[in-house]
C-alpha cells in the first residue's frame, strides 16, 4: 500500500506522548494542592493554563477524580454571630446591588481561630468588588477593639470615599456605639444582613471558608503572635497574591486590580449582582 512501516506505530506513539503528558499534569496538579487544597477542577484547569499546559475541564477533572484530588463537600454553615443585643441594627443596602469599581463596598466578618491554649479571633474587610482583603486584625478577646483594629487598618491601607458602603452582619462587635462612630466619622453608608442569614454577606464567609480550608485546618499554631505570622502571610501572599477567583475569571486580586489600573476602565469583566 506504499505506507512507511512507522506508520503502524504512529497511534501508539500518540498514546504514549498522551500518557507522559499526562503524567506532567497530574505532578503539577499535585503540587498546586498542596499549596491550595479547596482548589476545585474549575480553579485547578484555569490555573494550569495560565502555566501554559494545553488543557480542558473535562482532562482535568478526569486526572483528580483518578488521583484523588477532587475537593470532599465540607459541612454547612454553623451560627457564630450574637445578634441578640438591644443595640441599633441598620438597612442592608448592600444586598442586590451591582458594583463596578473598588471601594464602594467593604465587607466585613469574625471568625474564631484555635490555639494550641485556646481561642483568638480574626476580623476581616474585604473589598466587594476585587475581593481583596483589605484589613484585618486578630486578637484573643471579641469585641469592638478588635473589629476597628481591623477597620482602622483598612481606612489607612485604602482611604475609602465618602458614602462607600460598610456591611456586616448584625452582630454586637459590629453595631456598637465605638464601632458606629468610626464609621460615621469616616462617612460610610453603614449595612448589615438580616437576623440569622449568612448568605446576606456571602462574600466575606466564602472567605472565611477558604482561609478555615487552606490554613487554619492544616495548622498548629503554637501562639497568638505565630497565628497572626502565618495568616498574614497567607492573607497577602496567598490570598490576595496567588489564589484565582472565578468571580475576577480566575485572576488574584491583587492582580485584578492592578489590570483595571492598566486599563483605565471601570471593570474587566461582567459581574454578578451582590447576592440578594
Amino acid at each position: 500500500m506504499g505506507l512507511a512501516r512507522s506508520s503502524y506505530y504512529y497511534k501508539g506513539r500518540l498514546d504514549l506522548a498522551k500518557a507522559d503528558e499526562d503524567e506532567r499534569i497530574c505532578i503539577r496538579m499535585e503540587q498546586l494542592a498542596l499549596d491550595y487544597p479547596r482548589y476545585g477542577y474549575r480553579r485547578m484547569t484555569a490555573q494550569l493554563k495560565r502555566e501554559g499546559f494545553c488543557v480542558n475541564h473535562k482532562r482535568v477533572l478526569r486526572l483528580m477524580r483518578e488521583k484523588s484530588l477532587l475537593v470532599r463537600p465540607r459541612k454547612g454553615y454553623v451560627k457564630t454571630t450574637d445578634s441578640k443585643h438591644g443595640l441599633r441594627v441598620y438597612r442592608n443596602y448592600y444586598s442586590g446591588r451591582t458594583f463596578r469599581r473598588i471601594n464602594r463596598a467593604w465587607v466585613a466578618d469574625i471568625t474564631y481561630v484555635r490555639l494550641g491554649g485556646g481561642f483568638c479571633y480574626l476580623a476581616v474587610i474585604l473589598d466587594a468588588y476585587s475581593r481583596r482583603v483589605v484589613g484585618w486584625a486578630l486578637s484573643r478577646n471579641i469585641d469592638s477593639a478588635l473589629v476597628i483594629a481591623a477597620l482602622e487598618r483598612a481606612i489607612e491601607e485604602r482611604d475609602p470615599p465618602k458614602r462607600c458602603i460598610h456591611h456586616s452582619d448584625r452582630g454586637k462587635q459590629y453595631a456598637s456605639k465605638e464601632y458606629i462612630k468610626v464609621l460615621r466619622k469616616r462617612k460610610f453608608r453603614i449595612s448589615m444582613g438580616r437576623k440569622g442569614n449568612p448568605y446576606d454577606n456571602a462574600q466575606a464567609e466564602s472567605f472565611m471558608k477558604t482561609l478555615k480550608a487552606e490554613e487554619v485546618h492544616l495548622a498548629e499554631y503554637a501562639s497568638l503572635a505565630d497565628a497572626a505570622d502565618r495568616i498574614g502571610q497567607f492573607i497577602e501572599d496567598v490570598y490576595n497574591g496567588k489564589r484565582l477567583h472565578s468571580a475576577l475569571g480566575y485572576a488574584p486580586p491583587v492582580e485584578f486590580e492592578l489590570s483595571l489600573k492598566r486599563s483605565g476602565s471601570t471593570t474587566l469583566i461582567r459581574r454578578q449582582k451582590c447576592p440578594a
